[in-house]
């Protein structure tokens, strides 16, 4: 089992640090992530944890799944692998080719 969680259904309010101190209570947080928009630098609703070990993991999904925070329940479960991209990205403008 991997120790990479995804956390959602997050308040656009919620910091990095608000969940590191509350899943540290858990075990070590190694990483924590926030997704932003790249634009407007707002919250996307989601993140990534990366706990030390995968029994902690296990233990936040049991613990926090479904918590309050901030007035949403949070959505955790383990993080699925980045899909790979096809190197290619929409530009919408057009290029060299």
């Amino acid at each position: 089992m991997s120790n990479k969680l995804y956390v959602g259904n997050l308040s656009f309010s919620v910091k990095e640090e608000t969940l590191t101190q509350l899943f540290s209570d858990c075990g070590s947080v190694d990483s924590a992530k926030i997704i932003t928009d790249r634009d407007t630098g707002r919250s996307k609703g989601f993140g990534f944890f990366e706990m030390s070990s995968s029994s902690e993991a296990e233990e936040v999904i049991s613990k926090y799944s479904g918590y309050e925070v901030e007035g949403r329940e949070l959505k955790i479960s383990i993080a699925k692998p980045q899909e790979k991209s096809g190197g290619f990205r929409s530009g919408g403008g057009r290029g060299r080719y």
